[in-house]
């Protein structure tokens, strides 16, 4: 079985614009996913489904071995367990120390703090910022709070870590320490990286498998690709 699987997938929207339009593809465990297409192509849906922000219309959208579209509200979270999210805008709560902030992703699933301590040291060790950890967030620089982010989406050992834009708010250099953090977390843990980017520069440099969407459509699958959105 896929770890992700999109099978014949269409979105549209209440207001009646179709986001994606019989989009089929698969992942497998342990791949890195590159996934590309201008504003409004159905990039930012596609990554939604995975975490269930959105339903699909028609077609299936299956999550290690879960059915995305068949989750109650009220058990969106036992899928979201499995996944840790990464966004541009970072979402730090701004009075919680470095620590406090990997930490709360624990303490929100009812962990103890005696299992959690370990556990995020791990983490922050994983995104060299483990000697930041009693710092706030306003203290950090941007590159920073986002490995901080990356942290807490890695804390609970998720299988996939799903990365929205999350270079967008950063300068070259920082973007290339962030993505090698990323790159880090897919080598030493195996964890599956699907990210949505505009950055050419990372795609070509990197060359991991890109998904290019177009209208709704999966226009491109490319092995080892470079930046083709049109």
């Amino acid at each position: 079985m896929k770890l992700i699987e999109f099978n014949k997938v269409s979105k549209t929207y209440k207001n009646g614009v179709t986001a994606l339009a019989d989009v089929s593809v698969s992942i497998d465990k342990g791949e890195f996913v590159f996934v590309i297409g201008l504003t409004a192509s159905g990039k930012s849906t596609f990554i939604k489904m995975l975490y269930r922000e959105e339903k699909p219309t028609k077609g299936t959208v299956t999550v290690g071995g879960l059915n995305v579209g068949k989750i109650r509200n009220g058990k969106v979270y036992k899928l979201r367990r499995r996944i840790g999210i990464v966004f541009q805008d970072f979402k730090l709560l701004p009075k919680l120390t470095v620590y406090e902030n990997v930490a709360f992703a624990l303490e929100c699933v009812g962990m103890k703090e005696k299992d959690i301590r370990p556990k995020v040291l791990d983490a922050l060790e994983h995104v060299g910022l483990k000697h930041k950890l009693r710092s706030f967030p306003g203290e950090l620089s941007g590159g920073e709070q986002q490995r901080v982010c990356i942290a807490r989406a890695i804390v609970n050992d998720p299988k996939i870590l799903v990365c929205d834009e999350p270079t967008g708010n950063l300068d070259p250099k920082t973007s290339k320490e962030i993505m090698d953090v990323i790159e880090s977390i897919n080598k030493n843990l195996g964890t599956t990286i699907i990210m949505a980017t505009h950055d050419q520069d990372i795609v070509n440099r990197m060359k991991k498998r890109v998904l290019l969407i177009n209208q709704g459509l999966l226009a491109g699958d490319y092995a080892k690709g470079s930046y083709k959105a049109k």
